[in-house]
């Protein structure tokens, strides 16, 4: 699997010429007996998936902004299907988690983690989300949401551009695509 010339203005790409670890990765779940047509029905379901994520902001601060700023004209987030923002975390795949996040709004965000349906994705944006930011020493201040719930995407910054968030994204999107759907590998 080639990878063309990939050139959007300040997103590196060098990962995208890595191909050769998903390559073995799903070459592995193959040799482990998927059959044939249930790996390639699960490509397809797969493909669906990552290209249809409706993410649900949960936006405290000025990452906030930048958020909007992903999905206006310049930069169109509607490129890669995630253009239905929702308001509503029942109709949502994945939660963007930008902005501080205080201790008294630790269990509410926990609880519209908990109200998602599966699968479900989470996207920490910003310094804050992620370890508390420039307020880490403060006593009022999670030291990032992984404390209290799992993160599939770290998007760092403060705050991040728009193009930052939109390589998340798209790593969030290849994340989607290696899962498997109808046969899961029990542990």
């Amino acid at each position: 699997m080639e990878v063309k010339n990939i050139y959007i203005k300040g997103i590196p790409n060098d990962e995208f010429k890595d191909n050769q670890s998903l390559e073995e990765m799903v070459a592995e779940l193959r040799k482990n007996g998927v059959p044939v047509v249930v790996g390639v029905l699960d490509d397809l379901i797969n493909w669906g998936r990552s290209n249809s994520v409706w993410p649900l902001a949960f936006a405290t601060s000025c990452c906030g902004i930048e958020f909007m700023a992903t999905a206006a004209a310049k930069h169109d987030i509607a490129r890669f299907g995630m253009e239905v923002t929702r308001n509503s975390p029942r109709q949502a795949d994945c939660i963007v988690v930008a902005g501080t996040i205080v201790h008294k709004m630790a269990p509410l965000l926990k609880r519209v983690y908990d109200q998602m349906a599966e699968p479900k994705y989470v996207v920490a944006m910003g310094s804050c989300a992620i370890s508390g930011g420039p307020f880490v020493n403060s006593y009022h201040v999670v030291k990032g949401i992984d404390e209290f719930m799992p993160v599939d995407v770290y998007v760092p910054g403060c705050p991040p551009r728009p193009e930052s968030l939109l390589y998340g994204l798209m790593q969030l999107q290849r994340k989607i695509k290696m899962e498997r759907f109808l046969f899961k590998v029990k542990k």
